[in-house]
């Protein structure tokens, strides 16, 4: 990969070669802070954090696969369910707890929003927009639900049990008594939207970001 900060020739970096939205959790932590990230697949985030932030990374992970690839990086993983299992943590007892591209996946999305609040003193949250225009155009012209990039499973096969849209989740940052402290929009290609209108987030943003807080 060629930019100005890695010249041809040059070995790519964790950051080249991380997703968007995980450059962008990423730039939600301070550094130096201790992190949990909640359904961490192979650790690319944690790694990313570790490296690049130095944080106190450790991770839950559902899968076994996942969990052996973190270890093989040398990251602090266990196996456990974002649903059942984040209860057993004492408040407080992170800076940050993340869950990217997991909550849809959960069976109890509120509840482990509530204790990812309980266990840090900010959530970060990332997910795909239900109500992205090219997803309502599926469903409305094909009359199919939808395969996009960031929902590319089938109905049948598809690990994503509660899809919500970007003003959904606000609805429920509201019901829970968080407090939104920054919020990101990516269109298509990754990008950031220009305008934060909520209707504008929810009819081009094909995933959203957060970063909550308790209300105080």
């Amino acid at each position: 990969m060629r930019n100005e900060e890695n010249p041809a020739g040059a070995p790519p970096t964790i950051a080249d070669a991380a997703r968007v939205d995980l450059l962008l959790v990423a730039d939600m932590v301070d550094p130096n802070s201790r992190v949990l990230d909640v359904g961490c697949g192979d650790g690319a985030l944690l790694r990313l954090l570790a490296e690049e932030k130095g944080v106190d990374a450790r991770g839950i992970e559902l899968s076994q696969r996942g969990v052996n690839d973190c270890v093989a990086k040398g990251l602090s993983v266990i196996q456990g369910d974002a649903d059942t299992d984040l209860e057993a943590y004492p408040d407080d007892a992170f800076d940050y707890v993340i869950l990217s591209q997991t909550l849809q996946a959960t069976r109890h999305p509120r509840k482990v929003l509530e204790h990812m609040l309980r266990i840090g003193r900010h959530a970060i949250v990332s997910f795909p927009n239900f109500g992205h225009w090219r997803i309502r155009a599926q469903v409305a012209l094909g009359g199919h639900m939808p395969l996009t990039r960031n929902l590319s499973c089938p109905w049948y096969d598809t690990p994503n049990i509660h899809f919500c849209t970007i003003l959904d989740f606000v609805a429920l940052v509201q019901e829970i008594d968080a407090r939104i402290e920054r919020g990101v929009a990516l269109d298509r290609f990754g990008a950031p939207l220009a305008y934060s209108a909520p209707w504008i987030w929810n009819l081009f943003g094909e995933q959203g970001v957060f970063r909550l807080t308790r209300k105080r």
